[in-house]
């Protein structure tokens, strides 16, 4: 059965199934240039559907988005299919999205591709490499290990447990005798692994817990957990999930906060060049403690605690956006460019430089974190909105 087959002459067709997979492996990033290519020139038809209404009588931009997706859905005349969540959630991620060689922005405005007479084109001079598996591992007792730069296999042992780095770029402890009356006093000793500017990293704590850092990011945490809590302290950006242990429960200090949880994933953000301190919980349940209010709060899944100096918020959220980086993309939605482009120097370990006022630009898309930083930059660059110059290790932002 044909899935669509639309009146532009130089349309493809193609079958329904087809069009389900293409959709799921650019929501994870797998798809070919050919099945983007394909995708990108359905999703231009959508938009310019969409486009051709004056803007009194567009609404706001989550009612365009609404409206395209609606169109989408229409001309594919969606039929119940064996993972319904899956699907929906790949075109959600579609939705008023134009892909260009496998990236994708979008930027709302009514002319997106008008471009100022005389405004200047990105221009990289040198291109500049992605974040890596980067990380350096603290021992309590001083010693420094660069995880990157040592072989796999065990690397320390501490206080009965063994330190050893996988094949795959992990760092893994796990115990190996009974604790005796040396080892509990090592234990008291406190580790901690950082990821600089352009890293990223996972280990995996003794109690069986999983924690992915990202770039300029720091974990401490004990030798051995205590018998009565699992305490860590964060900086920066980490997702957690946390091994179910009710007679122990898994805290996580950050700043002014705290978190309490039996067994739970959930994201914290909290980067000091940041305006906000955000946490987000996909499973489970987690308490905040913090000197800001005098209650705790209980997050559900779904759900982002944001603390900033205009106090506390609660937010629901689509989660996928925010632990897109521990998945390996970038994932935009309505995102300011000031907040894009933080991104962008921890990941790509830049200095970001404005000529002119960012302004409030916002952006939709999905990049994917391996690409070089001429394709996220040259993507942007597509929309008309901003353009870009880099040169060493700086990012002018053209306004």
């Amino acid at each position: 059965m044909v899935l669509w087959q639309v009146p532009y002459r130089y349309m493809p067709q193609i079958e329904r199934a087809d069009y389900v997979k293409i959709l799921e492996r650019v929501a994870d990033g797998s798809a070919t240039d050919q099945e983007i290519m394909q995708y990108n020139f359905w999703i231009t038809v959508v938009q310019e559907k969409g486009a051709s209404r004056e803007e009194p009588l567009m609404g706001n931009k989550a009612q365009l988005e609404q409206d395209i997706l609606t169109g989408i859905l229409l001309e594919i005349h969606q039929k119940p299919v064996a993972k319904p969540y899956k699907l929906w959630k790949s075109i959600s991620i579609a939705a008023s999205i134009l892909l260009i060689s496998g990236l994708a922005f979008y930027t709302f405005n009514p002319n997106p591709n008008e471009l100022r007479p005389g405004f200047p084109k990105t221009e990289i001079i040198n291109d500049i490499l992605p974040g890596s598996e980067q990380a350096t591992l603290t021992l309590g007792n001083g010693q420094k290990i660069v995880l990157d730069g040592v072989v796999n296999g065990k690397i320390a042992e501490q206080a009965g447990i063994s330190i050893s780095k996988t094949a795959d770029g992990q760092l893994v402890y796990s115990v190996t005798e009974v604790a005796g009356k040396k080892d509990v006093i090592e234990a008291d000793a406190m580790n901690t692994i950082a990821t600089p500017r352009g890293g990223q990293y996972q280990l995996n704590l003794p109690d069986g817990t999983k924690v992915w850092l990202n770039a300029a990011s720091s974990l401490k945490y004990p030798v051995r957990f205590s018998a009565r809590q699992r305490l860590v302290e964060l900086t920066g950006e980490g997702y957690f999930e946390v091994a179910k242990d009710p007679a122990r429960p898994f805290k996580v200090k950050t700043g002014t906060e705290e978190l309490q949880v039996l067994g739970t994933h959930f994201n914290i953000n909290s980067y000091t060049d940041e305006a906000a301190r955000k946490t987000t919980l996909l499973e489970g349940a987690v308490r905040i403690n913090s000197k800001s209010w005098s209650q705790p709060i209980v997050l559900s899944p779904g759900q982002q605690a944001v603390v900033s100096n205009q106090g506390l918020k609660i937010l629901k959220v689509n989660t996928d956006e925010i632990i897109d980086w521990k998945n390996g993309n970038f994932i935009f939605q309505e995102e300011p460019l000031e907040s894009i482009m933080r991104k962008v120097a921890r990941w790509y370990d830049v200095e970001v430089k404005y000529e002119g006022s960012p302004g409030d630009l916002t952006f939709t898309g999905v990049v994917s974190r391996s690409k070089n930083i001429s394709a996220m930059l040259n993507a942007l660059d597509k929309t008309g909105k901003v353009h870009f110059k880099v040169a060493g290790k700086v990012v002018t932002v053209l306004q």
